[in-house]
């Protein structure tokens, strides 16, 4: 085991001691941050979405900025704007909290789509325009955002192309019995918490970790396989003709991109140097749910995207 990796593992157990019954929203959180990308977290409240982000960001030395997005949060207040200074007799810029290395964007979806947009050049360029002028953003930079349900009142839908800047879109659900419980003892100071020593991750160990998961060996089979369900998301019919009516428009190769990576991750983590089907299959819920439109058939019928993916994976024959 490379020093990158456990250190990496380090981090994963630490994480999980402190967010109860939530290991697979551990472990694609850093999965998302090793493929330099972005995350959507949804999930009712009281599910620890913000503490796992934010404890993520306690274990890296780098900038962290909290967002509270609100309705009357205005681009301005994420970007930053340009302020006239009159002892200069000039305008002069005044970053947002988006110049940070680390961003929780906390409900999201409680602001409007204005307001969303202003994440865009961001998330997708690492840069932001003011005033006819282009701000770069710090080389290690990830949104972390999270959202309630669409169902819950006082939210909005998040557009189709911010939706697509995420690299996961990750669902939470509540914990098991058996956690429940943990977690209930803890609060009533029954058990203690378990005093694990956090790993203070650098930048460079990340920049590291990055570069490990690149020589993570895909077979011309397995890539194949990866390649053929992403096709079926957008030519359906191929496969099975109930799909050609439930997909309006299937995944774009920015999802094809997504999916290779994250499998090569998993691979990683779980201490391979090579992708199998089943890594693929470990993540491409997450890469996907954002990125397949229903028809309004399949919506009226209470079709899910995850309902859609599971038959494509049921449909597409493994290597």
């Amino acid at each position: 085991m490379s020093e990158t990796r456990e250190k990496i593992l380090s981090l994963k157990k630490y994480m999980e001691s402190k967010i109860i019954g939530q290991e697979d929203l551990v472990k694609k959180l850093l999965i998302t941050l090793l493929a330099d990308g972005h995350a959507l977290v949804e999930g009712a409240p009281g599910l620890a979405k913000t503490k796992a982000i934010k404890t993520l960001s306690e274990c890296i030395a780098a900038k962290y900025n909290r967002i509270q997005f609100t309705p009357d949060l205005l681009p301005s207040d994420i970007t930053g704007s340009e302020i006239y200074v009159a002892a200069k007799g000039e305008f002069e810029f005044r970053s947002g909290p988006i110049f940070a290395n680390l961003i929780l964007a906390d409900e999201i979806n409680r602001a409007p789509a204005k307001v969303q947009s202003a994440l865009l050049e961001a998330m997708a360029e690492r840069q932001v325009s003011i005033g006819g002028k282009r701000y770069v953003l710090p080389e290690l930079f990830m949104v972390m955002a999270t959202q309630n349900p669409i169902e819950q009142e006082g939210t909005y839908n998040l557009p189709e192309a911010q939706l697509d800047r995420f690299l996961m879109y990750i669902k939470i659900d509540q914990p098991d019995a058996a956690s429940e419980k943990k977690i209930l003892k803890l609060v009533r100071g029954e058990i203690k918490e378990q005093q694990t020593t956090p790993i203070r991750l650098e930048i460079k160990d990340i920049q590291a970790a990055r570069k490990e998961v690149l020589d993570i060996h895909m077979s011309d089979a397995v890539e194949e396989y990866l390649v053929q369900l992403i096709i079926a998301t957008r030519k359906p019919a191929k496969y099975d003709k109930k799909l050609s009516g439930q997909v309006m428009y299937g995944a774009s190769p920015r999802a094809t991109i997504a999916l290779d990576r994250a499998a090569k991750i998993n691979a990683w983590l779980e201490g391979r140097d090579f992708v199998t089907p089943e890594d693929i299959q470990a993540v491409i819920y997450d890469i996907l749910r954002h990125r397949i439109i229903l028809t309004f058939e399949a919506q009226a019928e209470g079709v899910s995207t995850d309902d859609v993916i599971a038959n494509l994976i049921r449909q597409v024959p493994l290597p």
